[in-house]
């Protein structure tokens, strides 16, 4: 594989390889418009420099749950939701961000509970009250 110093462009295959990905993957994200690799004399595919900085961030970005529409408004400076997608995205990493937090102390709640059936301890029971709802 070529070195991050290498001017020539890098192909389908080197890309994959970089990324861990399957060129297929690399050939959706063309056909759906986020990436746009350009062509040699012969048709083929040649990433530059900037073409793994856009798979790096379309990857960040499925990695923190947004979906592929969502990622095309982000890459689109002139999208004219952006803001409103990219808000909502914050707004679901932010809830996620909570639940997440929740389930952490639940767990460390049940690792260090003295309770041979954690599920019926009280003080664990709290973490899931709110799912439960009001019981009596």
């Amino acid at each position: 594989m070529k070195s991050s110093t290498d001017p020539t462009p890098w192909s389908v295959g080197d890309v994959a390889a970089r990324f861990r990905l399957a060129t297929h993957v690399l050939r959706h994200w063309e056909d759906v418009g986020l990436l746009r690799p350009a062509r040699d004399a012969a048709g083929r595919r040649r990433y530059g420099v900037d073409d793994l900085f856009r798979v790096a961030v379309i990857m960040r970005s499925k990695d923190s749950g947004m979906s592929l529409d969502q990622i095309a408004v982000l890459l689109d400076a002139d999208a004219a939701d952006r803001h409103r997608v990219l808000q909502a995205h914050v707004d679901d990493l932010d809830r996620r961000m909570a639940e997440m937090e929740r389930s952490r102390a639940m767990t460390l709640h049940a690792l260090r509970c003295r309770a041979h059936d954690v599920a019926a301890c009280p003080n664990f029971q709290r973490f899931v009250d709110d799912v439960v709802g009001a019981v009596g």
